[in-house]
């Protein structure tokens, strides 16, 4: 049994995020066996960037095939790196591998890289930090072929106060403030090496990276900075808004849009 590290790009507009539903077997062997060249389509209830790759990778194999990502991304964020392994008994070359996955692959979906890993590789327990993007743009004149990426704010955004607000969030802290799950053993506290804000043009990018992000915590934090940047709240809130814990503190869920994995880092 072989094991092979993905990367991958997807346009998340139409999908349910990266992770299959529960009660579900992407896997299953009776789509594995399936001959119909609708194959990725056969469950609608499963329309999501894991459950399509394992249906592909499963059908390839002949047997069924589970594939763990570096982490879930929400129903409608975008991909540019996103990493992913699996283990599956072929003969193929990893070129060649990769040539049939993206044969079948949606339009939105795609393996831009492949290679032959160690066994105890795993893309979700080996992942180190990650990067995220968000883009905002700031105009009142929509950006019609743009859309589906970027979180329209037409009103004037203060860069700079956005930035001092962002310094307060860097380094490691308790984010629980900054996550939507209400309950958990799990831990909370995070690190953000930095957040970088920059305007280009009449557009806003985000750039949060850092050891690992909790469940929309990202779009909580970009939620936040947006309304310290029209000037709603003062960037100084921000360590009460830490040291609170409460989600109520924090600003409002950003339209998943507008953010997307750029990298993941081992």
């Amino acid at each position: 049994m072989r094991n092979f590290k993905i990367v991958l790009q997807y346009e998340g507009t139409r999908y349910k995020g990266w992770q299959k539903q529960g009660g579900t077997n992407a896997g299953r062997r009776e789509d594995a066996e399936s001959s119909d060249s609708s194959f990725l389509e056969t469950n609608a209830k499963e329309y999501t960037i894991q459950g399509k790759l394992e249906r592909l990778l499963s059908r390839i194999a002949g047997e069924p095939v589970e594939i763990h990502g570096s982490g879930r991304t929400d129903a409608g964020v975008h991909a540019y790196g996103q990493v992913a392994s699996f283990h599956m008994d072929t003969k193929l070359t990893a070129e060649a591998l990769m040539e049939k996955i993206n044969s079948y692959l949606p339009e939105d979906i795609a393996v831009i890289s492949i290679e032959e890993v160690p066994d105890r590789f795993h893309a979700r327990l080996g992942a180190k930090g990650k990067t995220y993007r968000y883009r905002v743009l700031n105009s009142s004149v929509p950006h019609i072929f743009e859309r589906r990426y970027v979180w329209q704010v037409p009103e004037k955004l203060d860069v700079q106060a956005m930035c001092k607000a962002a310094s307060y969030l860097e380094g490691t802290h308790d984010f629980k403030a900054f996550t939507s799950t209400k309950k958990g053993k799990k831990s909370t506290v995070r690190t953000i090496e930095a957040i970088e804000i920059v305007r280009c043009g009449d557009e806003i990018h985000f750039t949060f990276r850092g050891n690992g992000f909790l469940f929309h915590m990202v779009r909580i934090l970009m939620g936040t900075l947006i309304e310290t940047g029209k000037k709603n709240r003062r960037p100084e809130e921000m360590p009460a808004i830490l040291e609170s814990g409460l989600r109520e503190n924090a600003g409002p869920l950003a339209p998943a849009c507008g953010l997307a994995l750029m990298e993941v880092s081992y």
